[in-house]
């Protein structure tokens, strides 16, 4: 029994990696002018985090973001996407698994700040500060989506499956 239950801990966070790097990677929207992209790897995250909790949030955050920058060709992000979409997934996971609806918009608001200050020290280290600033509206933007698409996803899913 706990053989299973290990095996199952590793496989559902690596699914959720690999289905969320595919979804990310096929709807991206390049921005020249940060050196990013908005893509939908946020919704990706907020379904492990809502489903599974802040270890897999964690997990499927860092590692979804590493190989995202990896195979689109942004590998200078690919160790602070590990940071910045790690932390993100923590905090929805942390803030939301298993909690009210209202404190699950507090930790889908909390982790899109998290990723959009995250980003913005990114590009402030990698270029400069107004490269940063002209990043917050798009990371913004893509934190929002993800949530608006990520959160009904995760409880319907949590529903159906029995989560």
């Amino acid at each position: 029994m706990a053989s299973s239950y290990s095996v199952k801990r590793v496989i559902i966070p690596a699914m959720l990696v690999a289905v969320t790097v595919v979804i990310a990677r096929v709807f991206i929207i390049p921005i020249p002018m940060t050196h990013g992209n908005i893509n939908l790897c946020d919704a990706g995250i907020i379904i492990a985090a809502f489903l599974y909790g802040k270890r897999d949030g964690l997990i499927v955050g860092g590692l979804t973001g590493f190989l995202l920058d990896l195979i689109s060709g942004y590998a200078q992000y690919m160790f602070f996407s590990l940071i910045v979409h790690g932390f993100e997934g923590l905090i929805f996971g942390w803030l939301g698994y298993n909690k009210s609806r209202k404190l699950q918009i507090i930790a889908l608001v909390a982790g899109v700040i998290i990723m959009v200050a995250g980003y913005f020290i990114t590009d402030s280290i990698l270029y400069k500060v107004p490269t940063g600033l002209i990043g917050i509206p798009t990371n913004l933007l893509q934190g929002f989506v993800g949530a608006i698409i990520g959160m009904p996803i995760a409880l319907r899913l949590k529903k159906s499956l029995k989560i």
